[in-house]
């Protein structure tokens, strides 16, 4: 895990999920899941856009890197995860918007963070968005 992700984590737990660092405020959620080749347990600090049914949004945006990150690879083996938010945690299955939804979705993360829209022109692919649904 990065140094940053764990500054994250911990100002997280730290502060009742809300982090000032890099502006994130209390749009955070953190994201258990395991590693899809080696099974080793991993958290991911995501930025979550909670749905009507309960179910919430997260990107794969990689901060506007050319490649999905490796939690996108590790959820699409592993989808069963547990989210961790101020109110305690969540057991959720992961699963990619498809097509015909994703712009949708994909606008979700433009319309609360314009810095989206910028992370999809620099990584010059179409950003996955992954719905976290209770289970």
């Amino acid at each position: 895990m990065s140094d940053f992700n764990q500054q994250i984590i911990d100002e997280f737990r730290a502060n009742d999920g809300n982090v000032s660092t890099a502006g994130f405020g209390d749009r955070l959620v953190l994201v258990h899941h395991f590693g899809a080749k080696s099974g080793t347990e991993r958290i991911a600090p995501l930025m979550a856009i909670p749905q009507p049914d309960g179910s919430r949004l997260i990107a794969a945006s990689a901060g506007g890197g050319p490649k999905d990150p490796a939690w996108y690879h590790n959820l699409l083996t592993h989808p069963d995860v547990t989210i961790e938010t101020p109110q305690g945690t969540v057991d959720a299955h992961a699963a990619e918007v498809p097509g015909p939804e994703h712009a949708d979705a994909w606008k979700q993360f433009t319309d609360a963070s314009p810095g989206f829209a910028d992370y999809e022109k620099s990584a010059g692919r179409t950003i996955p968005v992954i719905r976290l649904s209770p289970r």
